[in-house]
Formats: C-alpha cells, sequence, structure tokens
C-alpha cells in the first residue's frame, strides 16, 4: 500500500470521505503486548503493520506515534487514547506505535513530530491530533470524531482483541470462528486467509459472516501487487474484457468506490453476452457479498443487476 504523506496539521476533515466498502466479518488482530496495550489496541510491529492498515477497510484504525524515551507525555497520551478507544467498544482500533522501537514505520508513514494520531478510514490516513490532550478532551474528540464518521455511513466496529496472555478464565476474546482467518491477515497472508473463511464457509454456508469475510479476503488476493495505474488503462482500453473490468472493480473495492465498482459491472453485463456475461454477473454477486446484502448500496446494485439481465 502507498502511504500519503502528511502535507498540513490539523484536525480530521471527514467531509469529503465516501462510505467505505465495509467487510461484513469481524476484524481481528495480533494480541495486545507491552504498556498501553487494551481489547481494543495493537502494539505496532513490521509484521502486523500492514494488516493493521487493512482492517480499516472495517471500522476506522488510529495510530499514536510516540515515544517515552524522548517525550514521556506523549506515552502518556498514548496510554489515554487506548482507555477511551477502549470506551468505545470496537468504533476505533487503535495501534500503538513506538517510533523507537519501529523507526522504519515512521519514516514510511513522513511523521513530522510526536505526539501524532493518525486515523486511517477505509485505507486512508488522516492527521488526528498533534497535540498532547487531557483525558477528557480526548474522549470528546473521539466521540465527535465518531459522530462524523456515522453521519457519513460509516458504523463498522472491530472485534476485541485478546490480551497478551489468556484472562482469568483462561478463555480469549477474540471469537475463535474467525481467529485463524483474521490472524492470517493481520501477518499480511491473504491466502491463509482465503483458505481459512473457506472452511468456515464449508462448514457452515449459512454463516454470513464467513461468507463476506471470504469475499473481502478474495478481493485482496486478487489485487495483491496490483499496479492501480496500469490495471485502469488497461480496463479503458478494452471495455469488454472481463477479467481487465473486474480487476478495476475490486480495486474500485479496496478503495472504498463501492458504487463505481457496481455500475463497472452492471454495464459489463449489460454490454456482454454468456460466457462474458456470466462470469461478469457472478464476480459482481461475490462483491455483493462482500458489502453485506443488507448495505443500501447493494440493494440498489440488484435491482441494476436485474434491469441489465432482463
Amino acid at each position: 500500500m502507498t502511504q500519503q504523506p502528511f502535507s498540513r496539521p490539523g484536525a480530521i476533515d471527514l467531509s469529503g470521505l465516501g462510505k467505505p466498502a465495509p467487510q461484513p466479518a469481524p476484524a481481528g488482530g495480533p494480541a495486545s503486548a507491552g504498556s498501553g496495550g487494551g481489547s481494543y489496541s495493537v502494539v505496532v510491529d513490521q509484521q502486523n503493520f500492514q494488516g493493521l492498515l487493512e482492517q480499516s477497510m472495517t471500522a476506522p484504525v488510529l495510530l499514536a506515534f510516540y515515544s517515552r524515551s524522548r517525550m514521556p507525555e506523549s506515552g502518556q497520551l498514548a496510554d489515554d487514547l487506548a482507555t477511551v478507544v477502549g470506551e468505545h467498544e470496537g468504533r476505533f482500533l487503535l495501534g500503538l506505535v513506538d517510533i523507537d522501537a519501529v523507526p522504519q514505520i515512521a519514516q514510511a508513514m513522513q511523521i513530522p513530530s510526536i505526539p501524532l494520531v493518525v486515523a486511517v478510514v477505509d485505507g486512508r490516513p488522516m492527521p488526528l491530533l498533534q497535540d498532547v490532550l487531557p483525558i477528557e478532551e480526548l474522549r470528546t474528540a473521539l466521540t465527535q470524531v465518531g459522530q462524523q464518521l456515522t453521519a457519513q455511513g460509516i458504523t463498522g466496529r472491530h472485534q476485541p482483541r485478546s490480551s497478551s496472555s489468556p484472562d482469568e478464565d483462561g478463555e480469549e476474546a477474540v471469537d475463535p470462528r474467525y481467529a485463524p482467518a483474521q490472524d492470517a491477515l493481520v501477518a499480511g497472508d491473504i491466502d491463509r486467509a482465503v483458505a481459512e473463511y473457506q472452511k468456515l464457509v464449508d462448514a457452515n454456508p449459512a454463516d454470513v459472516e464467513a461468507a463476506g469475510g471470504l469475499a473481502m479476503a478474495k478481493v485482496m488476493q486478487r489485487t495483491q501487487g496490483v499496479d492501480l495505474n496500469q490495471a485502469r488503462a488497461a480496463a479503458a482500453e478494452n471495455p469488454d474484457d472481463v477479467d481487465a473490468q473486474t480487476l478495476v472493480a475490486d480495486l474500485d473495492m479496496l478503495g472504498g468506490h463501492v458504487e463505481d465498482a457496481f455500475t463497472r459491472l452492471v454495464n459489463l453485463v449489460a454490454r456482454t453476452a454468456d460466457p462474458d456475461r456470466s462470469r461478469a454477473r457472478d464476480h459482481l454477486l461475490g462483491l455483493f457479498a462482500a458489502v453485506g446484502n443488507d448495505d443500501p448500496r447493494v440493494l440498489a446494485g440488484r435491482r441494476n443487476l436485474a434491469s441489465a439481465l432482463f
């Protein structure tokens, strides 16, 4: 994923943010470790960073950049943020980034200074806070961000993470049904995530969450290593090429352009004949499953698909 530099300080502005492609399956993450960890916070390292960003396709992810040695106040902010995020019960997932432990991540994200809190929504990072705030002001700020997100139709939630060790009853907090697939996503092993979700669907075809997770994992699998500009150019040059058009539809999904993805494939269905039409239709149905059948965009997409078919 190409990181976007932060060109200006200031509060997050979600006014231009489109609705993301929600992932029906619960998000999963690594066990929290070290100080500042909690049920909705994750200590970030190079192994889990990419997977953490991918979880923002389900619900917002916050990244708190700090250094206890250089600026103890930034470490306290990270601790307070973990507390406040926990109070929101899955509305946010917090990634704790110690820039002394993982300087490569701070460099890749072009961190100008600490403390810095970044919101990642639908894979897109945006600066949220650049000052140390009292915990009550943090509560107010996150409440306001949550309200903005809800107004934009972004209502997904993360599942709680397990602690670094089992709780007093010896039980992990992560839903055991989805833990293997979500652990694979966090590790960046998309192929394994697809396989784990497939096992769940094979065992219980009525598991809608597993089916949605499988569909979204397959989108991620199909787009690994794809150059966006080359894919769009190929689709423009070959408007009736099913492979070219479905690939761009997948990229649109990952970019949060759900309706664009649906429209592209509905139009492809309308102007092609079998077997290409069937392939385009089946691919579109898979994207419907990734978003969720109750989503109004899916309901509209199904009506448009019916019109294209009949």
